[in-house]
C-alpha cells in the first residue's frame, strides 16, 4: 500500500487548508500565544509547499525545496524562542498576554 499520493493537489489542499487556518487565527485572536500559533501554522504550510513541489518535480535534483523546508523550520524555531521571550517580559511587566491591552509605549 503506498501512503504518498500520486497527485500533488491533495498536498496543496492540505497547505491551503492550513495557511488559512493561521490567517485567520492571526487576524481574529487577541492573545499573543494565539497569534503565534497561527504564524506556525502558517510558516509549516509554506514548508509543506515546498517539499511538496520538491517531491513532484521532474527534475534529478529534489533537494532544493527540503533544503527550503529545513530552513523555514529552523526560522519557525528561533522564531518561537524570540517571541516567547517577549510574551515572557511583556507578561511580567504587564501581566497580560492579550494585544488589544498593550497600547502603551513606556520606557
Amino acid at each position: 500500500m503506498n501512503l504518498i499520493s500520486e497527485n500533488p493537489y491533495a498536498y496543496l489542499a492540505i497547505a491551503i487548508i492550513m495557511f488559512s487556518l493561521g490567517l485567520v487565527t492571526v487576524l481574529t485572536r487577541t492573545n499573543i500565544l494565539a497569534i503565534l500559533m497561527g504564524l506556525e501554522l502558517m510558516l509549516n504550510a509554506s514548508a509543506l509547499n515546498f517539499i511538496t513541489f520538491a517531491f513532484f518535480r521532474n527534475s534529478s535534483i529534489l533537494v532544493n525545496g527540503h533544503i527550503f523546508a529545513i530552513f523555514v523550520i529552523i526560522l519557525a524555531a528561533a522564531e518561537t524562542v524570540v517571541a516567547f521571550a517577549i510574551v515572557l517580559t511583556i507578561f511580567h511587566q504587564r501581566q497580560t498576554v492579550m494585544s488589544d491591552k498593550l497600547n502603551k509605549l513606556k520606557g
